[in-house]
């Protein structure tokens, strides 16, 4: 007798394992670059003698660091997680962010922490990311069959959003009480991470990736997603949205030197309090999106998530409540995660497989530069205007971009399901 069909993902066994992986990989990542950009700040700050506005633009500088390999090598990444067994590439990749958490562990603990040592290895972080991206992402829909999909990526999501809760809170936590700890628990976490990726099948690549010439592939992987304005409305919404209105950047602005409790300012443990609230309010959201998944108006609700994720942005800015700031993170996080829930699943369902791993590499070059280079846009804007300043022009920023984006890409406001494409 055949095995029973699944009702959910996780009666899936290699499901299970890549659930894990994620899950212990963003606990670790997460609490590291928490830590990594705090570091940073308070060794500009200490060390090296600098300006609250000098210490914010190297904080922009990191985020440029981390950008740079992911620019220049996602292209790469893309071909390799479609010419390769995507279980393997993610393993090494994991290995190699491992490799960066238990150098921070000891450079700390030896007391040797430098700028340029830093920047090295937020570089080299960037780097193992940019082959975990694609390369993670292709797995679930070979290992998940496609109506089980919408649900594996809002559980998906609950490991990232889970993960982004309890990494910064409890590396904040750890950094209390020594401060290599977070870094020492960044790599046993990795290594968990790795072992759950190689616990998964072999995924051979797609049929005829092999036979083709890889700067062909790059250029099949960029045409296809050029040419499809639905899948670009989708990456670019991101891209830019949250280009803008990042305001985690300079959440190490707002611990160290703006917000306070009882006239103290609130620190590193502060810091791991706000960098997990938007992790909170996404996993609350994603927790409901696997019970009940969002069927309906997708294309609508993405745009609306969107705007009242630079709404939220905005009203953080001029809070000077503690409290109040670690609402409206989590509301960003809210905000934000029912915009990746749609986005993601949207970009996966239209994805034909052989293609996979190069859009997922160029969404993830996307989330990327939202990111990072965020982090570089709001550190020269806090450099020249203030934390403040810098934080409502993102969140008002990230209201334009939808607005101009329900205009210019019309086929997301008719995106009425997840089962067909709107043009």
């Amino acid at each position: 007798m055949s095995a029973p069909e699944p009702t959910s993902p996780l009666q899936i066994p290699d499901y299970r394992r890549f659930w894990l992986a994620r899950f212990t990989s963003v606990v670790a990542t997460t609490g590291m670059v928490v830590i990594l950009g705090y570091q940073l700040y308070d060794v500009a700050r200490s060390h090296y003698g600098m300006s609250i506005g000098e210490a914010s633009f190297q904080l922009g500088l990191l985020g440029l660091a981390q950008f740079l390999p992911l620019f220049l090598l996602t292209p790469v990444a893309g071909v390799v997680a479609d010419r390769f067994d995507r279980r393997t590439v993610t393993g090494v990749a994991v290995l190699l962010d491992m490799t960066v958490a238990l150098t921070l562990a000891l450079a700390t603990t030896m007391h040797l922490l430098t700028l340029p040592l830093l920047f090295g290895l937020g570089a080299l972080h960037g780097t193992a990311r940019v082959f975990i991206g694609p390369a993670l992402a292709s797995i679930a829909p070979n290992i998940v069959p496609a109506p089980l999909m919408p649900r594996a990526i809002a559980i998906n999501s609950m490991a990232w959003q889970t993960g982004s809760v309890g990494g910064p809170a409890i590396a904040g936590l750890l950094f209390a009480a020594h401060d290599s700890l977070p870094y020492w628990l960044s790599t046993v976490l990795l290594a968990v991470a790795a072992v759950g990726v190689f616990g998964i099948r072999r995924l051979p690549p797609p049929e005829g990736n092999r036979n083709v010439h890889p700067v062909r592939q790059i250029r099949e992987g960029l045409s296809f997603v050029w040419n499809d304005r639905f899948l670009l409305g989708c990456i670019t919404l991101d891209l830019f949205a949250v280009l803008l209105g990042g305001a985690t950047a300079l959440l190490p602005v707002f611990a160290r030197d703006i917000l306070t409790i009882d006239g103290h300012a609130v620190g590193s443990y502060g810091l791991g309090f706000m960098r997990a609230m938007p992790g909170l309010g996404a996993a609350l959201v994603a927790a409901m999106l696997s019970r009940k998944p969002i069927e309906s108006d997708v294309g609508t609700k993405m745009l609306v998530a969107v705007a009242a994720f630079g709404a939220a942005t905005v009203a953080f800015a001029f809070s000077r409540n503690f409290f109040l700031s670690l609402a409206l993170l989590a509301a960003i996080g809210a905000a934000d995660m029912i915009s990746v829930f749609i986005r993601n699943t949207l970009v996966q369902l239209h994805t034909p497989d052989a293609v996979r791993g190069r859009v997922s590499s160029i969404s993830g070059l996307a989330i990327s530069a939202s990111n990072e280079l965020g982090e570089m846009q709001s550190g020269v804007a806090a450099a020249l205007i203030g934390a403040t300043g810098a934080v409502v022009f993102g969140g008002v920023g990230a209201i334009v971009v939808t607005i101009l984006w329900a205009v210019w890409y019309p086929e997301l406001r008719r995106a009425r399901t997840f089962s067909a494409k709107y043009t």
